[in-house]
């Protein structure tokens, strides 16, 4: 049996927070051949996560809130935002969904708005590190000089039309 403490999501994010990308995830699954893959997801504000889709027919994820605020952000084939979908634990209003589901092959990236912010990602497995994810050609990778800029744009976007 396992059980995930408030001690066990602080120290997630504690680790989120001293990292260089600013997000720490822990497998909840024993192996990457395990037929549902589970992991906890600590993202802090300043962390970049590429744009992406999985293009695989069952590469849908369901992200459910945890702790924090974030935002599910949809993007289409052009990187033009699509759809921006608030979720998280802190509610301040109905308009905060609990979780999301995104479907397979669709352009999406998750930004976090608050410190301590954790998701619970849920997908089919088996993983297959070569196939994870396309990256969006239209969005800077992570780690380069355009990340940050492109990431301060986006929050600035997502927060011109946020109910947090």
């Amino acid at each position: 049996m396992k059980v995930f403490t408030p001690k066990y999501l602080e120290e997630l994010s504690e680790l989120a927070a001293e990292g260089q990308r600013k997000r720490q995830h822990k497998n909840i699954h024993e192996s990457f051949t395990d037929p549902c893959q589970r992991f906890f997801n600590a993202i802090e504000p300043d962390s970049y996560i590429s744009p992406h889709r999985h293009s695989n027919a069952d590469g849908g994820e369901l992200l459910i809130g945890i702790r924090g605020k974030m935002a599910l952000i949809l993007f289409d084939d052009f990187g033009e935002i699509a759809e921006v979908i608030e979720f998280g634990s802190l509610h301040s209003n109905e308009n905060i969904a609990i979780g999301v589901e995104v479907q397979p092959r669709q352009w999406h990236t998750v930004v976090s708005f608050v410190t301590g912010s954790v998701l619970l990602e849920v997908k089919a497995g088996p993983f297959d590190p070569n196939a994870a994810k396309d990256m969006a050609s239209w969005a800077p990778s992570e780690g380069s000089d355009e990340a940050n800029n492109y990431l301060k744009e986006l929050l600035i976007k997502v927060n011109q039309t946020s109910s947090f």
